[in-house]
């Protein structure tokens, strides 16, 4: 019997996956334990443990701070990461925070709290959009690097989670207080979908002199002990701290837009100086 000729089989076969780099995978690993963490504190505020829900949130935050960073010093960045980042900002930062501001304390308001806690997240749905676009404004200064347009996702969501921290501390309770939370909530909202200039933190990845080197690792040290001795009350401290921080952002990003301004504008009348023709010189 004679062997049917089969053409396809005598090319070699392309590979249907290129291989991928592993430092492409741990980025990607820290974004996804993200998003566990995140969704885990959705089920642990139906299930009414709120202290155990917002440590979550803050373990996702800590997490969305480090899958970035690693990415950059790995050179493991790609546009499917950050594509995954986002979706995952949205999630941790945009839905999770808005169903447990919802369960505490919202929901005492009925659907004027449940509108509250959706604003919310849509506002941070359209904050992460509008940042993905802004990423590929060529035009943008290199100072802006310092600043967000809005509050950022990660601190939307610790800022609308706040009044919580005044329930563990066993301050106020969060039904009775619902309609001071709903403003809260939607105060914070606007504030991610607004204009105002607020820190990055971008810049903080620079070298440091070496004398500050030891202080730093000790205040950052000291930093986590009081986060696992007081979590309540050093997030409480952070949120009045970063909010107190909004008006001195504003002011520095108006100080460099004005310098900004200026140069654009001696760079603007040196091009027209050059480009005016010479009066001819009038005879005696």
């Amino acid at each position: 019997m004679t062997k049917q000729y089969r053409p396809w089989r005598t090319q070699p076969q392309a590979r249907r996956f290129r291989m991928i780099p592993v430092r492409f995978l741990l980025p990607n690993l820290i974004t996804l334990l993200a998003v566990c963490s995140g969704v885990t504190a959705i089920r642990l505020g139906i299930e009414g443990r709120f202290e155990l829900a917002a440590g979550a949130v803050i373990v996702a935050t800590v997490l969305d701070a480090m899958d970035g960073r690693i990415a950059r010093l790995l050179k493991g960045a790609s546009r499917f990461g950050a594509e995954l980042d986002s979706l995952a900002d949205f999630v941790n930062f945009g839905v999770t925070p808005a169903v447990l501001i919802y369960l505490w304390s919202l929901q005492d308001l009925k659907n004027l709290g449940w509108i509250a806690a959706l604003a919310l997240a849509i506002a941070c749905a359209l904050r992460l959009a509008r940042f993905n676009v802004m990423l590929d404004d060529p035009d943008a200064p290199s100072w802006s690097k310092a600043f967000f347009t809005g509050i950022p996702a990660p601190a939307g969501a610790l800022l609308a989670i706040s009044p919580m921290y005044l329930g563990f501390l066993g301050l106020v309770d969060g039904h009775a207080i619902a309609p001071v939370v709903l403003p809260w909530v939607a105060l914070v909202a606007f504030g991610m979908i607004s204009r105002l200039p607020t820190y990055s933190g971008k810049t903080m990845t620079r070298r440091i002199p070496r004398e500050w080197v030891l202080p730093l690792l000790a205040g950052l040290v000291f930093s986590l002990v009081l986060l696992i001795a007081f979590p309540w009350t050093l997030m409480l401290l952070a949120s009045i701290a970063y909010v107190i921080s909004l008006p001195y952002a504003w002011k520095s990003w108006k100080r460099h837009k004005a310098d900004d301004d200026l140069k654009n504008l001696m760079r603007a009348e040196s091009v027209t100086t050059k480009g005016k023709p010479q009066d001819a010189e009038k005879p005696a």
